[in-house]
């Protein structure tokens, strides 16, 4: 599974691509596969999202999880303070576990 992320231009948040549209929450990220690098080139040239890339992810309980450590900390927010960041919720809830 392929999914894409990035940083919102205007907010700087983390965010995934949902299949029309972005996100915050890396729940809502759709498989992209071979259509991935088309989206990030039409997403940044619209200057919706900034230096968008495709990661390995696979299907976890409650929607994709990323499989490098680099995305799963962009995925949950903070690491000094799970508390704070738009993911905090989402993280308290999942265990990460594939």
């Amino acid at each position: 599974m392929k999914i894409l992320t990035g940083n919102d231009l205007v907010t700087g948040d983390v965010v995934w691509w949902t299949g029309d549209g972005w996100s915050r929450l890396v729940a809502d990220a759709v498989d992209v596969a071979d259509a991935g690098e088309a989206i990030a080139k039409r997403e940044e040239a619209a200057r919706r999202v900034n230096v968008p890339y495709l990661l390995d992810a696979a299907l976890g309980e409650t929607g994709p999880v990323p499989l490098h450590i680099k995305d799963r900390i962009r995925a949950a927010g903070p690491t000094v303070r799970p508390d704070l960041g738009v993911q905090a919720e989402q993280v308290a809830r999942e265990s990460w576990v594939i």
